[in-house]
């Protein structure tokens, strides 16, 4: 189903893209334009959301295995970012080893998930509170987990919240389609690595478990 929504999606935000150029349109007519791409932007995002999470489910999606430093792949994302967390006033509190963390995975699918989860922190933490990543490695694994405030009252269970189209704050009516932790959860598991929400009171905690390998300067 998804598939078959791109086609028209896209000769839809093609013709918006037409109208965007035209000039001498009255000022109502362009304010419909802008929101028309904006609506339209984010129906692309939400479609692209369900196009990747069935394929990881279904096992169609390709994932390639490398060595991967896991600190430095969470602090490119980190950096990625660096703009929405300062817009966001939240204080980031970031414990990641000097050594590096070697896991097998796939790159570029693990940035989409910290992606994911770091955005979720800024779209549900309180306002002002502080986020928590770390990054350890115990008995040969390399655990990183991201700790928040939530902004409301968590009435809900770990299970609950990992159900598609399930948004942590049921009372927002902006951006989010409720798929960033299924994609995080996919994405990981089909990653190599283990998953896991924890709810205590106000507290979100995601950890994510690798198997760790020696480090290159372990080697010499």
């Amino acid at each position: 189903i998804s598939h078959d929504l791109k086609t028209p999606l896209t000769s839809i935000i093609s013709y918006i893209d037409l109208l965007s150029k035209e000039e001498g349109l009255p000022a109502h007519v362009n304010d419909y334009v802008n929101i028309l791409d904006k609506k339209a932007y984010r129906l692309n995002v939400l479609i692209q959301d369900l196009f990747d999470l069935s394929k990881a489910v279904s096992g169609e999606m390709k994932f390639e295995r490398e060595h991967i430093d896991l600190g430095k792949l969470i602090e490119q994302t980190l950096g990625d970012m660096q703009e929405q967390i300062q817009e966001s006033k939240l204080q980031f509190r970031v414990n990641i080893p000097d050594d590096p963390v070697i896991i097998i995975s796939d790159g570029k699918k693990l940035y989409r998930v910290f992606l994911n989860l770091i955005m979720n922190t800024l779209k549900y933490s309180l306002t002002g509170s502080r986020v928590y990543i770390d990054l350890v490695v115990d008995d040969n694994k390399a655990i990183a987990t991201i700790k928040n405030i939530a902004s409301y009252e968590m009435d809900f269970d770990e299970e609950e919240i990992m159900e598609r189209f399930v948004r942590g704050d049921k009372a927002r009516t902006s951006e989010g389609s409720g798929l960033g932790l299924a994609i995080a959860q996919s994405f990981t598991l089909s990653c190599g690595g283990d998953f896991d929400i924890k709810i205590d009171g106000d507290l979100f905690k995601v950890i994510l478990i690798f198997a760790a390998k020696p480090s290159y300067k372990d080697k010499k």
